[in-house]
């Protein structure tokens, strides 16, 4: 990225002076952006030569979540943040649920804590299996070039045949009812209260989720094993996925246990260095002296990147302080996997894709894989753990509450909620970093450096715009979590066109509220 002419962050007021000269240059508009949780597009512009001068991936919606939380009981956050994301409830729930054990001071009983986690990794290995059949796996079960209207589920079960088909159906419809089982609700769960969960597990309960748990690991390595003949047996998929077009080289981010593995429910936060070497260590609370958050006027999406290490824009290698979440990122911070097949799978992971770390983006979609893999037999661990039945499955909370901290993994990665109370226990401050604002800055980088790799002389052969979303889709990325409230004014571009398309006035309101207005020509 070193060699981009203007930077990222004068995006703004580039696009202004291309919407004001449009007829002197070329710009392609994909909008809008497809096979994602929300809303999106991205702008390629060429030059004169046709070659990509510049591509940004805008997220143009606003959701004020941290603000309108503002006043409300905090013990609700459980339930209104769910409500952020329809694809995603349960990682919000979770991680507000946490949050509140730390607000409320509470230590959490044994059984509650496996209880809350079986019912993660259960909702784990379903959503990773919605991402790979569903959403990103088209692109390669059935080829990136392929026509756009068989790029979806239905083609995928014309690839794989109908009984395959029913059972992605069936294991995820299964899935999703023993989640609301426990949780009430599949969509929006209503199982997580401070201290613990709102009901006891039932020896019929650990019998089902035994049952569904053997199943999820056959279909997590069956899952696998077509990856593999859809995939890594094709050498033009391989070199797809270790191209240069693909790759970035940033610090990665992800919650580990005291072994360094993966572990999508508690631990500390880990992140390693371009090279995988451990550059700090930190638990949940201390999260705000290393993450901060950077705002572009282009986007609603904020730009996370390393606190100590000050942004330094949007540059990657080793002086770049961007990080990555998501399972290729958890997988290059921890050192394993705490479960035996995925541990297998993780060395294959890596001794297939030259050691570690990969720093391949569109690996993401393997790395996903071996995480259901890990879902699936963790699922089976705490299925069988018969402390689940314990008696004493909440603390109720006594202390007065403040402010507390709670993070998990979230499918598309490292999640972090933060709330502050007054005595009463009312929310007066909320901050969330989700796991796309935690990509934000690689996804940018990504999208325009498949940009440039993939058109030259302002040739868009059929199927390229679809390999420059594959830059951003293979972080799963979920743009409704993504965007909050910003301060000051919301950002604001209006353009007056004539028929012709030429403008004929612009109004710009920025962050601070001010207003540009501009006459056309």
């Amino acid at each position: 990225m070193s060699n981009v002419t203007v930077p990222l962050e004068k995006a703004w007021q580039h696009s202004a002076e291309r919407a004001e000269d449009e007829y002197h240059h070329r710009r392609i508009t994909i909008d809008p952006i497809t096979r994602l949780e929300g809303h999106g597009k991205i702008e390629v512009f060429l030059d004169d030569a046709g070659e990509v001068d510049r591509a940004y991936l805008q997220v143009p919606e606003l959701r004020g979540f941290e603000k309108f939380v503002q006043g409300r009981p905090v013990e609700e956050m459980p339930q209104i943040t769910s409500r952020i994301c329809g694809v995603c409830p349960m990682a919000h729930h979770m991680a507000a649920t946490k949050a509140l054990d730390a607000v409320y001071h509470v230590v959490v009983p044994a059984a509650a804590r496996k209880i809350r986690e079986l019912v993660y990794t259960t909702f784990m290995v379903e959503d990773h299996s919605l991402h790979f059949y569903y959403l990103g796996g088209p692109d390669f079960v059935l080829g990136p070039d392929a026509p756009a209207a068989q790029r979806n589920i239905l083609g995928v079960i014309e690839k794989v045949g109908l009984d395959r088909a029913k059972e992605v159906i069936r294991m995820r419809r299964h899935l999703r009812e023993l989640i609301a089982l426990v949780a009430g609700k599949a969509i929006h769960p209503v199982f997580g209260v401070p201290g613990g969960v709102v009901k006891r597990f039932t020896p019929e309960m650990q019998r089902l989720f035994q049952a569904a748990a053997e199943d999820a690991v056959v279909f997590a390595t069956s899952t696998l094993r077509l990856f593999d003949e859809a995939v890594l047996d094709r050498r033009d998929y391989l070199d797809l996925i270790t191209s240069d077009d693909y790759s970035h080289r940033t610090y990665y981010m992800g919650v580990v246990d005291e072994a360094n593995h993966v572990n999508f429910y508690d631990g500390q936060i880990r992140v390693v260095t371009t090279q995988a070497v451990e550059w700090k260590r930190f638990s949940a609370g201390d999260y705000a002296g290393v993450i901060a958050e950077h705002v572009e006027p282009w986007s609603y999406a904020k730009f996370c990147f390393l606190k100590p290490l000050g942004w330094r824009g949007f540059v990657d290698g080793d002086e770049t302080s961007l990080y990555s979440v998501a399972p290729l990122a958890r997988l290059n911070a921890a050192d394993g996997m705490a479960t035996p097949l995925a541990q297998q799978e993780y060395r294959r992971f890596f001794e297939k894709l030259g050691g570690k770390p990969v720093h391949h983006t569109l690996a993401n979609h393997w790395a996903r894989l071996i995480e259901m893999l890990y879902a699936a037999e963790r699922m089976r661990e705490l299925a069988a753990d018969n402390q689940l039945l314990d008696p004493e499955f909440r603390a109720l909370p006594t202390a007065t509450p403040t402010e507390g901290v709670g993070v998990v993994e979230a499918p598309r990665g490292t999640l972090i909620h933060h709330y502050q109370t007054d005595q009463h226990g009312i929310v007066q401050r909320a901050n969330l970093i989700v796991a796309t604002q935690n990509n934000a800055a690689r996804m940018a980088m990504s999208v325009e450096k498949a940009a440039r790799g993939l058109i030259h002389r302002g040739e868009v052969p059929e199927g390229v715009l679809n390999r420059i979303e594959m830059a951003f889709r293979a972080y799963d990325p979920c743009n409704a979590c993504a965007t909050h409230a910003l301060p000051g004014a919301m950002p604001l571009m209006l353009t007056v066109r004539n028929r012709e398309g030429l403008v004929r006035a612009s109004l710009t309101r920025s962050a601070d509220g001010h207003i540009l207005r501009s006459e056309g020509r």
